[in-house]
């Protein structure tokens, strides 16, 4: 009975350090909360947020000047001929036409703007994640934030054998 008892521990003893060392190979980080608070993101959001604020501050003000236009021409019509009328209704048309085009085009500038500024800080952060998971010897780094994936795999791939269990 002694000597199963010392196989046992001699066996488990043995085996103890690579469990740890098989389950020390996937490690994870929450990368919303690495890429919140990198700095370069907060200064990137902080332009993005004063360009939103000026174009914001450009509509508004295209707005105003296209309600006052529209009352002053209303209240005005009476006074005024129906080929004047006609001209100020297609002028208040085009402002109006000209005013979504702006929104539209502010829009899609501040989209590009934050793919250009975002996507470098993004590509900086997963490769250092990548670089330091393969510093500390990790085969996996998990991403841990909602919706997260795989961030780095070295380990093995099982696809080809699987596909030759599957038969193809």
């Amino acid at each position: 009975m002694k000597s199963i008892l010392k196989l046992i521990t001699v066996a488990f003893l043995t085996l103890a350090p690579l469990t740890v060392f098989a389950q020390s190979n996937v490690a994870h980080i929450n990368v919303q909360q690495l890429i919140s608070e990198m700095p370069e993101v907060v200064a990137a959001q902080n332009e993005l947020a004063k360009l939103e604020k000026d174009y914001t501050t450009q509509i508004d003000n295209a707005f105003k000047e296209f309600q006052t236009k529209a009352q002053s021409y209303s209240a005005d019509a009476a006074n005024q001929t129906d080929v004047t009328n006609q001209a100020r209704q297609k002028e208040l048309e085009s402002m109006q036409t000209n005013l979504q085009e702006f929104r539209d085009s502010a829009a899609q500038e501040l989209q590009k703007k934050q793919m250009d500024l975002m996507t470098p800080l993004l590509e900086k952060a997963r490769n250092a994640i990548t670089k330091v998971g393969k510093e500390q010897g990790f085969n996996y780094v998990i991403d841990s934030s909602p919706n997260g994936g795989l961030i780095l795999a070295e380990g093995k791939d099982l696809i080809e054998d699987v596909k030759r269990e599957l038969g193809f």
